[in-house]
């Protein structure tokens, strides 16, 4: 093309790989919030089973130990607990799509956070 040397000013090696990065980056983006999901699913059904009471998003205790137990599973079962809140119904027994969609927002971000905090601890921890 004519254009080709006024677009591609920028030396060789600075530019911006080709073919499929974007793709990969959006792939590894799905990745983290299905892990971030998958763990918070496990840790709010295996915090239900071992506590015996519903997990919920809090930070209160009865000492300083437990509002941090408290805090730290309403991290890590945070994104799960979102998805619930978002599939309740109204007082007239309907859905509201409003809540449901900024829930799964919430709840798909929170996950990414998630599943990159324990991935990236994978992939320090292991030898």
């Amino acid at each position: 093309m004519l254009n080709e040397g006024l677009t591609n000013t920028a030396p060789h090696h600075t530019r911006a790989p080709t073919g499929g990065s974007v793709t990969t980056e959006l792939l590894l983006a799905a990745f983290l919030i299905g892990v971030g999901l998958c763990i918070a699913g496990a840790a709010t059904h295996l915090y239900q089973w071992r506590a015996g009471q519903p997990a919920v998003l809090r930070y209160d205790g009865e000492t300083f130990l437990g509002s941090l137990g408290n805090l730290a599973m309403s991290f890590v079962c945070g994104p799960y607990i979102m998805l619930q809140i978002g599939w309740r119904h109204e007082d007239n027994g309907t859905l509201s799509m409003t809540s449901a969609l900024v829930s799964a927002i919430v709840a798909f971000g929170w996950a990414f956070i998630t599943g990159l905090l324990f991935l990236g601890a994978y992939v320090a921890i292991r030898p």
